[in-house]
């Protein structure tokens, strides 16, 4: 909504207010411009359009989500370094399903920015491992892999990593041409 300097101005301002209020001898409305300038403190260092596009995605509402998103015009002014990690990682996510490309670049960007929990990091990893893997990029997709079952460790992720890897050995295993005569195409005679 607001800039990310703003918002920090703004909870200075609240808060010069509840001084103001101490000093008249008002410790109740002191009290309570203390705490409202706190929300400001925090939307500074959370953003208020993440966080309701993580609403959105858990309700498996990525259109929705996309939408919050969206209004987030330029990220590098109104975000804070990891709120940046967030959105590429949000954004990464929504169009994973339809532009590979798209989607490793932001899955990068948001590594390279840093996300603040170690599960939201192994899921980017995953996903960039499963890309590569399409990409026919066999050893990146492995060692991406690797990073992302280390950095699970509470095994939320442990299904999807096996999958990876299932898919990862039969993709390596060598094709079994089976019956050992060529077959005639027909309309081809001898």
């Amino acid at each position: 909504m607001f800039n990310k300097n703003i918002k920090l101005g703004i909870a200075v301002a609240i808060v010069a207010w509840a001084v103001y209020e101490f000093s008249n001898k008002h410790i109740g409305n002191g009290i309570s411009l203390i705490l409202f300038a706190g929300l400001f403190v925090f939307l500074y260092f959370k953003n208020e359009f993440i966080l309701l596009a993580f609403l959105k995605l858990r309700k498996q509402n990525f259109e929705g989500a996309n939408n919050w998103l969206d209004k987030i015009k330029n990220p590098e002014t109104a975000l804070v370094r990891k709120q940046q990690g967030y959105y590429n990682y949000l954004k990464g996510i929504m169009v994973s399903q339809s532009n590979m490309n798209e989607a490793e670049k932001r899955f990068k960007k948001a590594i390279s920015l840093g996300l603040s929990m170690d599960h939201d990091l192994a899921m980017a990893k995953l996903n960039l491992s499963g890309i590569a893997f399409t990409k026919r990029r066999k050893q990146e997709a492995q060692i991406l892999l690797n990073e992302a079952q280390k950095l699970d460790k509470r095994g939320m992720l442990a299904e999807q990593i096996k999958m990876m890897k299932d898919n990862m050995k039969r993709a390596q295993a060598p094709n079994q041409h089976f019956g050992g005569h060529k077959q005639q195409r027909a309309g081809k005679r001898r």
